[in-house]
């Protein structure tokens, strides 16, 4: 067997290998969480932070992109669940579509109330 056809597909099972071992372990990172809120800081950090503010003081990146901590201000927190459930839309093109599960919708909400303004 030529060696280059031996190269190439080791390779291509080693890249399969390394796919596989990162689709099982990132999901699993925010579950590595401490505590239900530690778990939604974690979740909204890998998905949200590169345009929100997601902490206490921080800025928001992306102009049109609310700081989480004044997300009370502006409607129920509550009401994200559904909006999470379903996959949040916006009109702007920079946000993602992104569906998240009962169990990571729970945990972000409960970060999210606990980074609220008074």
């Amino acid at each position: 067997m030529n060696a280059s056809i031996v190269d190439s597909t080791v390779r291509h099972h080693s890249l399969r290998a390394l796919v596989l071992a990162l689709s099982l372990v990132l999901p699993a990172l925010p579950a590595l969480a401490d505590s239900m809120t530690e778990r939604g800081k974690a979740l909204v950090e890998f998905n949200c932070a590169r345009c929100h503010a997601i902490g206490k003081t921080d800025k928001s990146s992306h102009p049109d992109a609310p700081a989480f901590r004044t997300l009370s201000k502006r409607y129920p927190l509550t009401d994200l669940e559904e909006a999470l459930a379903e996959g949040i839309s916006t009109g702007h093109p920079d946000m993602p579509e992104w569906v998240a599960s009962p169990e990571q919708i729970d945990a972000i909400i409960a970060y999210i109330a606990s980074v609220q303004q008074p």
